[in-house]
């Protein structure tokens, strides 16, 4: 026991300020497209272009995804009554429609002691009929779009819907194909599109954040204001 306490006192705080610590990631990280994009389509292969190193990429509408310059406007908050609800307590259920789990996998790492989700009062319950939204991950397939709207209807309002990925905003690779939808915007109203494939658990963060009203689009990025 004792040598576990000696380990974890060396190891030191793991948890990254949000947003500052954000800009350090990994030599083949690849941030927010440098030209005319898709980005809800963009699976952020290398043949698709070049990157920079910005993770802040989730928006408030699917058009805003459509960039002609790489630029995109970034999600906005949500009106202040629906904030004031939410910027306290957010609880999310999530609903994988469809998906090879790559989004989930870093939605999952959004609650580890690195992210910590939890610290911005986000966190992810097991029954829609506790939760304030759905975050939707996957391509929507003909198996689970029924499943999807059942979930939806379960939540009370107000609610909001998450779109998760590349397969959730547009299909993905599987973009076109009769078994899955164009989009969970094509059957539910969304309310922030994330996109990526998967996206950074930054980027999804920030997403959210930033619809609670807690990153100030007057501030530079290191600002991060108090939930309260």
């Amino acid at each position: 026991m004792l040598t576990w306490l000696r380990t974890r006192l060396q190891q030191g705080i793991r948890t990254i300020r949000f947003p500052r610590d954000g800009a350090d990631f990994p030599e083949r990280f690849r941030g927010r497209p440098q030209a005319s994009s898709d980005l809800g389509a963009c699976l952020f292969s290398p043949e698709e272009g070049r990157y920079n190193r910005d993770y802040r990429m989730a928006t408030s509408t699917r058009d805003a995804l459509v960039t002609a310059t790489g630029e995109v406007e970034l999600a906005h908050a949500l009106d202040e009554r629906v904030r004031k609800l939410f910027r306290r307590s957010l609880r999310l259920r999530s609903v994988v429609a469809g998906s090879c789990n790559g989004c989930e996998a870093e939605l999952v790492a959004l609650g580890n002691v690195v992210f910590a989700r939890s610290r911005f009062g986000v966190q992810f319950v097991a029954s829609p009929r506790h939760a304030d939204g759905i975050v939707v991950t996957g391509a929507v397939n003909r198996n689970m779009r029924r499943a999807l709207e059942l979930t939806y209807e379960a939540v009370p309002p107000p609610k909001l819907v998450i779109a998760v990925g590349a397969c959730a905003i547009s299909g993905g690779p599987f973009s076109g194909s009769p078994e899955v939808s164009a989009g969970v915007g094509n059957i539910l109203p969304v309310d922030l599109w994330v996109p990526g494939c998967p996206p950074h658990p930054l980027t999804t963060l920030d997403g959210l954040l930033r619809l609670l009203g807690a990153i100030d689009p007057a501030e530079s990025k290191d600002t991060v204001t108090k939930l309260s």
